[in-house]
């Protein structure tokens, strides 16, 4: 039976009823999301799944087949043959300690439909799951359908939230394939793109931002309790992942997962307005890929070196405690009425922690991004991605600038390094 905090999510939060009538295994611990929209090689993601090494726990992989009402007859076709496919795998591939269940939504409301709808149809049915067996503290995996990874994936996963008990969630590490069948700009493209998200993440930790952490749907872990408690999965129609962990990674105890890796697809793919499908797409067609200026993280860092000063000036105008900040910064504090957001912080602290807790959780991971679109937009203008990520290796980390890496594909094999030594697991808030 649903408990009441459950009753009271899809009360308020549900999309759709409950779909899968099987019970789950008592024993149930993670669930595997997947939607799966057009989409031709599901196999390749559902087999690299099959090749893993079982958990202790059973796993289910919930696939949801989506399309909006009204699309192409090309589309509804492919999902057909997807579905008749992965029915025909499913049957020949049975393992109850990797159960494969597929939803199929093709009538979706054009408005909402896409994949953060399609992740949320998933994420509901397997909180219902894990409701069902009493197991708040399962976790939830983001996928995508055009995915591969480790053979250690669902292992590592696993002891992970075993390890962290008080975990909400983890980012999962992951890398693009730079080598393969398709042309060789794709792969050119698709590692200057990966070198962007690198780039982002790093700089915002170089800038002191505490909850910097990749937001990829694919390569995400979620406990239950706490997906249900967030509200849940959004229905953007992209970026649908960085709005949902951004409530997540705040709660604290949130870790970067860098034992396995996600291999996510470089083809370029025109289904969401941005990412690395578009950004490989874009990059066919002539465009240069390009990246924020490290400028503004530099401002970012000033702003947040400047926290404690701020707190410490006590009840003075908010004018005057922001003088001495960059002008990017101040022009970003007056456009966003942080004057009246300071009062309130200030209001309702009575010590330093208390209000550096308070301030990052206004300053949180969207105002963080539109802070750097500002200073972008308005102050410095594009970089180009090796350039600016060449420089923040220069001042962040000595030795490994740009005369350590004569290529994009060498900057980006140091961030992946760099990535894969584990930095920037989240404690509480500072």
């Amino acid at each position: 039976m649903p408990t009441s905090e459950t009753d009271y999510y899809f009360r308020r939060f549900g999309f759709c009823e409950r779909q899968i009538a099987t019970p789950p295994r008592p024993d149930l611990g993670i669930v595997v999301v997947i939607p799966c929209f057009n989409e031709p090689d599901l196999i390749r993601s559902l087999e690299s799944l099959r090749l893993c090494e079982r958990s202790a726990c059973a796993v289910e992989v919930i696939v949801v087949v989506n399309s909006p009402a009204g699309c192409s007859e090309e589309i509804r076709s492919r999902n057909q043959a997807t579905l008749k496919t992965a029915t025909e795998w499913i049957a020949e591939h049975c393992d109850p300690r990797l159960a494969v269940r597929l939803l199929h939504f093709p009538e979706l409301p054009p408005k909402q439909a896409g994949v953060g709808l399609a992740r949320k149809i998933g994420m509901d049915e397997a909180l219902r799951r894990f409701d069902d067996v009493g197991r708040p503290e399962g976790v939830i995996v983001g996928y995508d359908a055009d995915c591969g990874c480790e053979r250690n994936y669902l292992t590592t996963i696993e002891q992970r939230f075993q390890q962290n008990p008080q975990s909400p969630g983890c980012s999962i590490y992951f890398e693009h394939p730079l080598s393969g069948p398709l042309s060789p700009q794709v792969y050119e493209a698709v590692g200057a793109y990966e070198l962007h998200l690198r780039y982002y993440v790093r700089a915002l930790r170089y800038a002191g931002f505490p909850h910097a952490h990749h937001t990829i749907g694919s390569c995400i872990a979620v406990r239950a309790d706490a997906y249900r408690e967030q509200g849940g999965m959004n229905k953007r129609k992209a970026g649908e992942d960085f709005y949902f962990l951004h409530k997540v990674i705040p709660l604290g105890g949130f870790t970067d997962l860098t034992e396995t890796t996600v291999i996510p697809s470089a083809r370029p793919s025109d289904r969401v307005p941005f990412g690395t499908g578009k950004a490989v797409r874009s990059f066919l067609t002539g465009q240069e890929i390009m990246t924020y200026p490290l400028e503004a993280f530099l401002d970012l860092k000033c702003c947040f070196e400047r926290v404690a000063e701020i707190y410490r000036r006590g009840k003075v105008p908010a004018g005057e405690k922001l003088e001495g900040l960059p002008v990017s910064m101040r022009d970003f504090f007056a456009e966003q009425r942080f004057a009246d957001a300071l009062e309130e912080i200030c209001e309702n602290t009575s010590s330093e922690a208390a209000f550096r807790k308070r301030f990052f959780r206004w300053f949180d991971g969207f105002r963080a991004m539109k802070s750097i679109h500002h200073a972008r937009d308005r102050f410095y203008g594009e970089g180009r991605v090796g350039e600016q990520a060449a420089r923040l290796l220069a001042r962040s980390t000595p030795g490994r600038g740009a005369g350590a890496a004569s290529s994009l594909r060498d900057l980006l094999q140091i961030y992946r390094e760099l990535d894969r030594g584990g930095s920037g697991n989240s404690g509480p808030l500072p």
